[in-house]
């Protein structure tokens, strides 16, 4: 959740297999009737706000464009920044991220994790936060307008306008996974790393580990088409895929780490909330079902992770990857 390709997002390829969906069901007039036609009317008002348009991720030099509404931007701060600003010093030390650096960080998705690299590098340091979603752009520049030491930009992280050896550190939170090209897109980090620089990735590892595991799963018993989404998720979870995509992408020292956190939540509605108000891709799946099935999905949620009217409680666990250059 993702993504200069973006991410961020941590369940970022939901949009962009939404929109597959969307295009298939064009295609094909007969496809079982699982999914109804408010389902694509609400991808279609998505796409018109958003004017935006999705490529085919296996043609073309350029990533697929992911479709963000404002509501989903807005909603997946109050979803996930507590779960960033856990993890995200982890990632931060294991790209060395100190005073005075000039940093990267792809998949910015909100500004959440360049957030956390501004406090890091200081005054006399400069991030630069590049996501491949304009709607989550606008909401990092929202973010971090005020801080003079930063910038935001619309970026594809398989194909970055940097010039080489431009920054000390590349960090990209929850984005390597939905990348078509994984190890492309880690040539690019070290392409624009000055020598000695280190880039750090954090991946989500199992599906009974993932912060919003169990309503995706569940999404997928009402819209099978998402499932290949939810396993692309975990495609990277294993160190020995992550150390061999780090070596094509030319790092000659490469590190793994695994960090697991458990979160406790007030109640199911806090937990829950800000994906029914369509919160990240998550949130957008769910808006784009029928009141049916949305209370269908909620109660399906609600009985998984026990709630009892009290506090819940919710694993999340992060591989992080990182390369010196």
């Amino acid at each position: 959740m993702h993504c200069s390709t973006n991410q961020q997002i941590i369940d970022i390829s939901f949009g962009w297999r939404l929109e597959e969906i969307a295009r298939e069901r064009q295609h094909q007039p007969t496809a079982p009737p699982i999914i109804d036609e408010d389902y694509f009317q609400a991808l279609a008002l998505t796409n018109r706000d958003c004017k935006s348009s999705i490529r085919n991720p296996t043609h073309g030099d350029s990533m697929a464009e992911l479709v963000f509404e404002r509501q989903a931007a807005a909603e997946y701060d109050r979803a996930f920044a507590h779960v960033a600003r856990y993890f995200m010093p982890f990632v931060l030390r294991a790209a060395r991220i100190a005073p005075g650096m000039r940093v990267l960080d792809i998949a910015a998705g909100t500004g959440l994790s360049a957030e956390a690299a501004l406090s890091a590098v200081g005054p006399t340091g400069h991030v630069t936060a590049a996501d491949i979603s304009p709607a989550m752009a606008e909401k990092a520049r929202e973010r971090l307008g005020e801080a003079r030491n930063a910038s935001v930009l619309v970026e594809d992280a398989q194909a970055l306008s940097f010039s080489d050896q431009t920054f000390d550190a590349v960090v990209c939170n929850l984005g390597l996974m939905f990348f078509p090209e994984p190890a492309r897109g880690l040539s690019e980090f070290r392409r624009v790393l000055r020598p000695g620089g280190w880039a750090a990735v954090s991946v989500n590892t199992v599906p009974e580990r993932s912060y919003n595991h169990q309503i995706n799963v569940i999404l997928t018993r009402y819209v099978p088409g998402l499932a290949e989404a939810v396993t692309r998720t975990f495609s990277l979870g294993e160190a020995s895929r992550l150390e061999e995509l780090f070596r094509e992408g030319r790092f000659p020292q490469i590190e793994t780490g695994t960090v697991k956190h458990t979160f406790v939540l007030p109640s199911f509605d806090a937990y829950y909330g800000p994906f029914e108000r369509g919160g990240a891709s998550t949130g957008q799946a769910l808006a784009a079902l029928s009141d049916e099935l949305r209370r269908a999905v909620r109660d399906e949620v609600r009985r998984d992770l026990g709630d009892t009217g009290g506090p819940i409680e919710v694993e999340a666990e992060y591989r992080i990857a990182s390369g010196q250059r």
